[in-house]
């Protein structure tokens, strides 16, 4: 049992596609953003009725969602469930974007967000008290095998049994100014990387927190206030 309060389940993420981003900052409308290289790509290949049978709701949009491995850089619509309608499933952009962003640029720096932090950050401030499930059923990680990464090896990881499952994540509605769309967009939240995904992830040491099967309602309820625990197993497949 970890010390992240909740009744969450840690699980380690990504890098990317051969694509290598430093942890840093930037300046986005007067306000700082910080960047994290982890979970970037994952993937979802349950049916719609899968779906509903697996996390008790129903999928009113069903008919728009597509299965398969979702970019978080190409801001896909993918389904999660939210605290404010636990027994729906909803479909929602990648890349959580404030309310008070005059633009949708600042999603690509919102794609993560480090649970350490993310009460402090201006860019999540608003959005700690909407906890959300983000649906898939693996991700994927590269692991160096060499210093500078030039060579690596590809992972998929997910729960031993493929079940689906809920990454931990928050959400925001944003407005755009110019045409009034109202869009839900999400983050997914990240910790330090658990002995498995350490040796995986093995530049930063980062996951994302997955939550334990049987505490989603939990999660959704309680959010960041409840403690966590990592006592799922996660399955590593090496991808050649």
């Amino acid at each position: 049992m970890s010390v992240l309060q909740g009744v969450i389940l840690r699980a380690k993420i990504v890098s990317t596609f051969g694509l290598i981003v430093k942890w840093t900052h930037i300046l986005y409308d007067n306000v700082l953003v910080y960047l994290c290289p982890m979970c970037f790509f994952a993937q979802l290949s349950k049916s719609p009725a899968q779906l509903e049978s697996r996390f008790d709701a129903v999928f009113p949009e069903s008919k728009d969602y597509q299965s398969g491995m979702y970019n978080g850089f190409a801001y896909p619509k993918t389904p999660i469930i939210t605290a404010e309608d636990p027994k729906n499933i909803c479909l929602a952009h990648w890349g959580l974007i404030p309310h008070w962003a005059k633009e949708a640029d600042i999603r690509k720096y919102t794609l993560n967000a480090r649970v350490e932090t993310v009460k402090q950050k201006p860019s999540f401030r608003d959005s700690v008290k909407r906890p959300c499930l983000i649906l898939a059923d693996s991700f994927f990680e590269w692991q160096w095998l060499d210093e500078k990464g030039k060579k690596k090896q590809k992972y998929q990881i997910g729960l031993p049994n493929g079940e689906a499952f809920g990454f931990a994540g928050l959400y925001s509605r944003w407005s755009n100014r110019l045409t009034g769309e109202l869009r839900t967009t999400y983050t997914i939240l990240t910790t330090h990387a658990n002995e498995l995904m350490a040796r995986i992830h093995n530049t930063k040491k980062r996951m994302p927190i997955i939550v334990a099967p049987g505490g989603e309602l939990e999660w959704l309820s309680e959010g960041l206030s409840k403690g966590v625990h990592d006592s799922v197993s996660l399955h590593a497949t090496p991808i050649s």
